[in-house]
């Protein structure tokens, strides 16, 4: 294994837990027809990818929505369907994340949203004092980047923005498509398949 410099994270299934199956499930209930296959945590619809890059305003994004229900949501069912994957956050994660501030220069980058990150800061403060942004040395968001995973420019974007050198910096993700693109862009690589287990993995490739 090469020396480790930085650490990378994704937000959703590391830190915060995401129930995909809940908004797929909202969205059914709204009337979208193949819900399954217009959002998943593998597969998403050209449309989510635009909100997730910010080329589209959150007004837009759920316009174009209610456009494609067969029945007659309004906008709040909408937002209420899309935020409904955003579950808590993992105290356990948020600890080994606070062991590794002085030890690693720590980043995240997670493909997210306007809608999305809205909510998630609102759950952050129900468990913390201090910012989110404070335990990171930079945090990248895909709707503010322009980028978003799996691309592996996206990862050589943020590994330049950041000055790191991709073979000495890990990432870490829950899916798989994202640590695949960042093994093409010359990360080292952690596919964390459960949220209990950041501490394990990261011990397992002698992060502690």
């Amino acid at each position: 294994m090469k020396s480790i410099d930085a650490i990378i994270f994704d937000l959703g299934g590391v830190f915060i837990e995401i129930d995909y199956t809940a908004t797929i499930s909202e969205f059914e209930k709204l009337g979208f027809e193949n819900a399954n296959h217009l959002y998943s945590q593998s597969e998403q619809a050209y449309l989510f990818e635009q909100f997730e890059k910010g080329e589209i305003s959150p007004p837009h994004f759920i316009n174009k929505l209610l456009a494609i229900s067969n029945s007659t949501p309004n906008p709040n069912e909408i937002v209420k369907a899309w935020n409904a994957m955003i579950c808590n956050f993992y105290l356990e994660s948020i600890s080994v994340l606070k062991n590794l501030q002085d030890k690693y220069r720590l980043f995240m980058l997670s493909n997210t949203n306007e809608l999305h990150i809205d909510l998630v800061n609102r759950r952050w403060n129900e468990v913390e004092d201090s910012q989110m942004h404070s335990l990171f040395e930079r945090i990248h968001l895909s709707h503010e980047l322009g980028m978003r995973k799996p691309y592996p420019e996206t990862f050589l974007k943020v590994c330049e923005m950041n000055n790191l050198i991709p073979k000495n910096t890990v990432f870490i993700d829950d899916s798989i498509q994202h640590v695949e693109g960042a093994k093409i862009a010359g990360l080292q690589t952690i596919h964390l398949r459960k949220i209990t287990d950041l501490a394990s993995e990261l011990n397992a490739f002698g992060i502690n």
